[in-house]
């Protein structure tokens, strides 16, 4: 017991993590508003998530004594440097971007390819999510490894509450964005040096600032994009159906790519506090307590989708929390759609079919989304 509460549930008991979704789905259906030492007051109904996405001023984001840029701001203080951000992910930017993209996409396939077997976690999506990121911010291939390697000690950091460990992991990262800012120019012609160039409110960017932006660029991105390609590739595997017509329509990529995402979603949770008693369900929930979203739970109410875990050509997206909703919306995820939209077209391209291995594919721990492994079998062209 925390808080004077007991717990409804335990997230890290071995039949959550042996199956997460369906573990959040008989949540949000028996107990919408449930009360873990790990989490806090967790919330997986669709209505109660937009309730707090759209309430800033009663759920804040400023959850960590640590600055994070925009993410972790309430409004006013948000406004600005939302604004700064949101240009970064134009559509002209994306567009001379995406041969970069595709080439990294390219190799990555070439690199497997003839193999009959591969295992899509390690040996394709957390490489493609690193390269591109550090491609977008063209930071050096010696980054590569260190993004890899800290994801991990991070996740497993996360899951066994070690504070000490996170403490340190977060330290080490900082120091890794202060040595490639401190070897950029300030007149470098990449995103990095125009982030170094910016102002926010007629002054330059606090370095902790720009510390903490370029590690939600990479460290969040890295993540959940990582997670997106095992959930695509394991899903078309799964499903030959919805592979052959996508093989023979590849334009319908980018609502195949948020369907199936919506279905089994990559970013498990976001946290918030709130300001004020509230009461969610009849559970009364005082000020300053850890309010944590479970996405997949509230993309899976039937409440709002019907026939939720089931992909449909035809489902309205609108009310689709992928990429969240209100101020907060995720400014990447133009970025997002455009990376996952890029690889699935290669992948395509380059193979007659993929289906499941003999090994099954085996979801990750909390705080990864998805899948740590995801052995296929390929037939290549």
């Amino acid at each position: 017991m925390r808080n004077g509460v007991s717990p409804d549930w335990d997230p890290r008991s071995e039949t959550v993590q042996r199956d997460p979704l369906s573990a959040y789905d008989r949540m949000r259906e028996v107990s919408p508003v449930a009360y873990s030492a790990f989490l806090g007051w967790s919330l997986f109904r669709h209505a109660d998530v937009l309730r707090v996405l759209h309430d800033p001023a009663t759920f804040s984001n400023e959850v960590s004594r640590h600055v994070s840029v925009p993410n972790g701001m309430d409004p006013p203080r948000h406004t600005p440097f939302r604004q700064l951000i949101e240009p970064y992910f134009s559509a002209s930017r994306l567009t001379a971007f995406e041969p970069v993209c595709r080439g990294i996409a390219d190799e990555l396939l070439a690199s497997v390819r003839g193999a009959g077997i591969v295992e899509w976690m390690d040996q394709v999506a957390m490489h493609f999510a690193v390269r591109v990121q550090c491609a977008l911010l063209n930071w050096p291939p010696s980054m590569h490894e260190a993004l890899r390697t800290w994801m991990g000690a991070n996740h497993a950091a996360v899951f066994a509450e070690d504070r000490e460990q996170l403490a340190h992991l977060a330290r080490e990262f900082v120091e890794a964005i202060h040595s490639v800012i401190h070897n950029r120019s300030a007149a470098a012609d990449d995103i990095t040096g125009e982030l170094i160039r910016e102002q926010v409110r007629g002054r330059p960017l606090h370095e902790r600032e720009l510390v903490s932006i370029l590690r939600n660029w990479t460290a969040g991105e890295v993540g959940t994009i990582s997670a997106s390609v095992g959930i695509l590739i394991r899903y078309l595997a799964a499903f030959p159906k919805i592979q052959q017509r996508l093989r023979s329509e590849p334009q319908r990529l980018p609502y195949a790519i948020d369907e199936i995402l919506r279905i089994e979603g990559p970013l498990v949770s976001n946290r918030r506090v709130n300001t004020q008693p509230v009461e969610l369900h009849g559970r009364q929930i005082e000020a300053g307590q850890r309010i944590t979203i479970i996405w997949p739970a509230a993309n899976r109410d039937g409440r709002v989708f019907d026939q939720p875990t089931r992909f449909r050509w035809d489902r309205d997206q609108s009310q689709s929390l992928l990429y969240g909703s209100g101020i907060h919306v995720c400014p990447g995820a133009p970025l997002a759609r455009l990376e996952l939209r890029v690889l699935m077209e290669q992948l395509l391209a380059s193979t007659d079919w993929v289906e499941p291995g003999t090994d099954a594919a085996r979801p990750a721990t909390y705080p990864a989304g998805g899948y740590v492994r995801v052995p296929l079998c390929v037939k290549w062209r």
